[in-house]
């Protein structure tokens, strides 16, 4: 049981965090400041320490949140399929990412945007930490190559260069698991690559030049990934199995 000490502090972080997200959303990252929290909150700047030593360990924590917060969305979008549907919650997954991004284009930019001037990450103890959001993502298409074995590189037709950075990658995130060949690791990098790299065009507002709504052409690559990896095209968005169960009794 925690002490009411305890409770009271945990409130308090809550509020700056509260405080930070909202001169996030309304200044961008570089508007963030520890004395500008302070005085939303009525606290003095010095007292604000007592909570995070610096400016950096906001901003750390700030991000780690985002990107917990990205995980929870994927994974509930993903859990609106059936278990047995492992296309179509990878499908719903991968709409629920850019949903998010599109929804929290501040939080995103602090994510993946170029880093703050003079931002120092705090150093972490025993290196390479295992994967966060982009876990279940992986999880998910390593489930579908066991049931559907899609066809993945043979190592040797993957560059040497390349075959060590991802298994030390594999290792360090834990993916390395019993069975999943490293030809699995080089496709999930390609699939992450090409799905993050559209959301974050489309976030950061690049795709304007040529879109007014980017959904269509996110829906292409979609379908066109799946069928990279021998895979049926998804299902439109907003279908779903129960769905359609429903409408047919209905009708």
């Amino acid at each position: 049981m925690t002490t009411r000490r305890e409770r009271m502090r945990e409130a308090t972080v809550r509020e700056i965090q509260e405080a930070a997200r909202r001169h996030l959303r309304a200044h961008g990252p570089s508007g963030i400041s520890l004395r500008a929290i302070a005085r939303d909150m009525g606290m003095t700047a010095p007292a604000l320490y007592r909570y995070y030593a610096s400016l950096d360990d906001l901003i750390a924590a700030m991000i780690e949140g985002y990107k917990g917060e990205i995980r929870e969305t994927v994974e509930a979008a993903r859990d609106t399929m059936p278990a047995e549907d492992l296309s179509g919650r990878l499908a719903e997954a991968s709409r629920a990412f850019r949903h998010w991004a599109l929804d929290h284009r501040p939080e995103f930019t602090m994510i993946f945007g170029a880093p703050l001037p003079g931002y120092e990450p705090p150093a972490k103890d025993g290196g390479p930490s295992p994967m966060g959001f982009g876990a279940v993502f992986f999880t998910m298409l390593a489930d579908l190559w066991e049931r559907e074995r899609f066809p993945v590189p043979a190592d040797e037709d993957i560059p040497p260069a390349l075959r060590d950075q991802l298994l030390h990658f594999a290792k360090a995130c834990g993916l390395d698991r019993a069975g999943i060949p490293l030809g699995l690791i080089r496709l999930y990098a390609a699939a992450w690559v090409r799905l993050y790299g559209l959301v974050a065009m489309e976030a950061f507002g690049h795709v304007k030049f040529m879109l007014d709504d980017g959904a269509p052409l996110f829906e292409a690559e979609l379908a066109d990934m799946f069928t990279s990896l021998g895979l049926e095209s998804p299902a439109p968005p907003g279908h779903s199995p129960s769905a359609s169960a429903a409408q047919n009794a209905d009708s």
